[in-house]
């Protein structure tokens, strides 16, 4: 590929083909795209590689310009290699279009069993064979990438030379129920948080919630917005700006009229567009935490119902503030969004699925040999704090730094400076841990 350059970066684009199942190798292939990214100045030498695995899942990676901050500081010591993961991206898609290859939802379930972060690591061995040869490389896993990570730990530890977590250590014993019974507490704090910084909010999102009950809204891009709909927008709430750009939303939804602006509705359907990039978020999210015999069940949707904060019709017959929810999947996204109805009953098998490979593997973490740092936000909406240090005295020799000072999106907001702290932590001696 001829390079690319931008804001003193070289961008070299890489695709791989690999099996869709790593058991059957000689079987159907599918084809991961990577982008490899040097500073300018740095392309006479024969850096390491970090590789950086971003959320998701099924979210592409991002498309980084060569100016962000992490990016900056990373490439005075690697050449970095963010990954499409499988379905993402430019990777083989997971989208509409697989439907008309597969018709059957049995099968279109099976195919995407393959989408997991056990099939991610098994991509990136793959990868880091073919650019690095025998050695191994670094690891960045932010969020779902830290999920991912930690599967790299624990099924192909060898091919790692060091490994960054950042908001991303999983329970790696915690089932998809007890992950939300974690979550949703934290959800209703992030909400009252909100009301508290913005106190108009309160009857504007009560307003939005009467009139979704009584009418039914289309959004433009043909999803309706239902009152479930509405809540699910306290998903931005967990990043930095995610109570500012939910409070523009409820600036003024109605514009002195009667219904919904058509400037409220366009950014509402662009929240919940932003949540994920495809069908394939949606799709795995809850069997990102399933390992071993026990359906997922749709576990977000049945803990919901142990939570009557998030029962809207409840607050607004006593006056109580409508509560967001979070980073969940629940059924009737699947009948009311265009792009997901035609998953539907691949979505509902995926959810049934009784059993389901291990992810991560605790007697090998307790052995780990390879040098771990992570950060852990003391505030994390996305991953529970108390999950993530269980997992953290697991994993042998990791290295944590507990922050209150960033959310989330700390890697992504903080100029650089969180992923300068796990480089100390990792270069630090024990007694001199930063």
């Amino acid at each position: 590929m001829t390079p690319s350059r931008r804001f003193g970066t070289v961008h070299v684009d890489h695709t791989f083909t690999v099996p869709l199942d790593h058991e059957r190798p000689d079987g159907h292939q599918i084809r991961v795209y990577a982008r490899e990214i040097r500073a300018t100045e740095q392309t006479d030498r024969d850096l390491p590689w970090l590789l950086f695995l971003g959320g998701g899942p099924g979210s592409a990676a991002p498309r980084l310009s060569g100016g962000e901050g992490w990016l900056n500081r990373a490439l005075q010591d690697y050449r970095v290699l963010v990954l499409d993961q499988r379905g993402t991206g430019r990777s083989t898609p997971v989208d509409r279009r697989l439907l008309d290859q597969i018709r059957d939802p049995g099968a279109q379930a099976r195919y995407l069993s393959h989408f997991r972060a056990d099939a991610i690591v098994r991509d990136a061995e793959l990868i880091r064979r073919t650019l690095a040869g025998d050695r191994p490389w670094s690891v960045l896993g932010q969020s779902f990438g830290g999920l991912c990570t930690t599967t790299y730990l624990s099924i192909a530890p060898h091919g790692l030379a060091e490994a960054f977590i950042t908001g991303g250590l999983p329970g790696v014993c915690a089932t998809a129920e007890q992950v939300y019974h974690a979550l949703y507490p934290k959800v209703i704090d992030k909400s009252a948080e909100h009301y508290d910084r913005f106190p108009h909010d309160v009857d504007q999102a009560r307003t939005v919630v009467r009139y979704l009950r009584d009418h039914r809204v289309t959004l433009p891009s043909g999803r309706l917005l239902t009152v479930e709909a509405f809540q699910s927008l306290g998903n931005v709430l967990g990043g930095t700006d995610g109570s500012c750009r939910l409070h523009h939303l409820l600036e003024d939804p109605f514009a002195g009229g009667t219904e919904p602006s058509d400037a409220f509705l366009s950014q509402a359907d662009r929240e919940l567009a932003d949540i994920a990039g495809g069908p394939l978020y949606y799709l795995l999210h809850e069997a990102t935490y399933a390992q071993g015999p026990g359906a997922t069940d749709w576990s977000a949707h049945r803990v919901r119902d142990e939570f009557p904060a998030f029962d809207a019709a409840a607050a607004l017959d006593s006056d109580a503030p409508i509560t967001f929810t979070g980073e969940m999947i629940y059924p009737w996204m699947f009948d009311t969004d265009p792009m997901l109805q035609p998953f539907r009953q691949a979505a509902h098998l995926i959810a049934e699925r009784p059993h389901w490979p291990a992810l991560y593997d605790v007697d090998r973490l307790r052995r780990n040999t390879v040098p771990v740092v992570a950060a852990i936000y003391h505030d994390d909406m996305y991953l529970d704090r108390d999950l993530s240090l269980s997992t953290a005295q697991v994993i042998q020799g990791l290295k944590p730094w507990i922050t209150a000072e960033y959310q989330h999106d700390g890697l992504r907001v903080s100029n650089g400076t969180v992923l300068e702290r796990l480089l100390a932590l990792m270069n630090a001696d024990d007694h001199e841990r930063v």
